[in-house]
């Protein structure tokens, strides 16, 4: 505890004078922690958590013998509910991925299915390229440029392909990948994430 000299007594702020007196009063000089654990809806009572990053992949996914030319869209119906990706709340998103035919394939991030709505919003156009101005230092580029989309990503068979995407789909809701198999031959496709805050 901390005294500091008042402006005005206690005596004065009952009326008994108006004159400034040098009173002295308490401050409490200690620091409190404050946790924000999130909010309660005011329609239904429910907490909304504040969001944490994943601590393992979520939303894995096994998609058999995409044929050359042919696109898994992931992640598509989990048994865990967890599709599609929600990033409210996250900055960053790893996308991994697990063909078990090397070559390339063209990546993309777009928006989930007309099935959901998209932050209360329906219906939204299923599949089409995330777009967005992303650059929020930069005043002369304000157009709107695809988000996530490399045609020709080269990836190795058999072993999880790791790819770091930083703030481009923050706040992101109804997100899905669209991972389209240009390897020459048949594979098969499994993808996992990991979200940031």
């Amino acid at each position: 505890m901390v005294k500091t000299i008042t402006p005005f007594s206690t005596r004065a702020k009952e009326g008994a004078t108006d004159a400034p007196l040098g009173d002295f009063v308490n401050v409490d000089q200690n620091i409190t922690s404050v946790a924000d654990v999130g909010h309660y809806d005011i329609n239904t009572g429910r907490l909304t958590g504040v969001p944490t990053s994943d601590r393992v992949f979520i939303a894995y996914e096994k998609q058999d013998e995409i044929a050359n030319g042919g696109t898994a869209i992931a992640p598509s119906a989990n048994a865990d509910g967890s599709w599609p990706l929600s990033m409210v709340g996250y900055n960053d998103i790893v996308l991994a991925i697990k063909p078990s035919n090397g070559g390339n394939c063209a990546i993309s991030a777009i928006m989930g299915p007309d099935s959901n709505s998209f932050m209360g919003l329906t219906p939204v156009n299923p599949a089409a390229l995330l777009k967005g101005c992303i650059d929020r230092n930069s005043v002369s580029d304000v157009g709107f440029d695809t988000l996530v989309y490399d045609g020709t990503e080269s990836l190795t068979a058999d072993v999880w392909n790791i790819f770091m995407i930083e703030g481009r789909l923050a706040n992101q809701d109804l997100l899905q990948f669209s991972i389209t198999n240009n390897s020459g031959g048949i594979s098969t496709i499994e993808t996992a994430f990991v979200r940031f805050v």
